[in-house]
């Protein structure tokens, strides 16, 4: 019985297929063409939109040395509030919103997804998962505690910004000096100087072990001239901010310059 339903629909498969094949030879030939041509205008519209919304992406990823700050920036950010001073994390905070100072705007604001990566050594790999989505990193620096961490946070730059996630995409990066508020904080040109000396430092040795160094993904610079900001394939950018005294308005211009209002 179930082959005899089978052979039927066959048949009638094949009445189908011949009735279409009558249908379309007596369509002209020109209008088969018009036909085929916006059939594929609308593909490829098609695809270029989702080309566009893939890469007008909202994230805007903070990370940095654990004790930075990143975390009262993402507070202030979210709701103008440092939420009490020093928050140590051990887990992303994570949060899509209109930035408050936004939050009085008239008309319709677009929100930011923000992430704060912690900056614990081994949570870093947490860093990856949100790399790929960013339209924008902000690399946080303690301005008070600078000199005794400058060799740790030039390491973790670098190996940022050779991450093939970052140079393909050239994700825009700002070197965003926190805590200047303090009376013995660095300015942000001495720590941007500093960390381009490290740097430096860090591509000669870790070029001349570029056959057995497999975590880096692209080299820094120009070769023969020292290390400088300006060399990088994405845009680096330097200010300054004061999460605790709410002072974060070049972070949030950076913010709105790649995801736009």
């Amino acid at each position: 019985m179930d082959e005899e339903k089978m052979e039927k629909l066959k048949i009638q498969l094949q009445q189908l297929l011949n009735e279409a094949h009558e249908f379309v030879q007596k369509i002209p030939p020109t209008q088969i063409n018009v036909a085929i041509a916006v059939v594929l205008s609308t593909i490829v519209l098609f695809l270029i939109i989702r080309l566009f919304k893939r890469k007008s992406s909202n994230t805007i990823v903070l990370t940095g040395l654990s004790g930075s700050g990143k975390t009262v920036l993402f507070y202030q950010l979210r709701d103008g509030s440092s939420h009490l001073g020093t928050v140590t994390s051990m887990e992303p905070n994570e949060g899509t919103f209109v930035l408050h100072s936004e939050l009085t705007k008239n008309g319709k604001v677009k929100p930011v997804h923000v992430v704060d990566v912690p900056g614990h050594s081994r949570l870093r790999p947490k860093l990856d998962e949100f790399l790929s989505q960013a339209a924008g990193i902000v690399f946080v620096v303690d301005a008070v505690e600078f000199l005794p961490n400058v060799r740790a946070a030039s390491e973790y730059l670098y190996d940022l910004l050779t991450k093939a996630s970052v140079v393909k995409k050239k994700i825009p990066l700002l070197l965003l000096c926190n805590k200047v508020d303090k009376v013995t904080a660095h300015t942000k040109d001495f720590i941007r100087k500093q960390l381009e000396k490290e740097i430096d430092k860090l591509r000669a040795s870790r070029t001349a072990l570029s056959s057995a160094d497999i975590s880096n993904e692209y080299t820094l610079g120009v070769p023969g001239e020292a290390f400088a900001f300006h060399q990088c394939s994405n845009k680096i950018t330097v200010a300054e901010a004061s999460g605790l005294t709410s002072d974060i308005s070049q972070l949030e211009q950076f913010i709105r310059e790649y995801v736009k209002a």
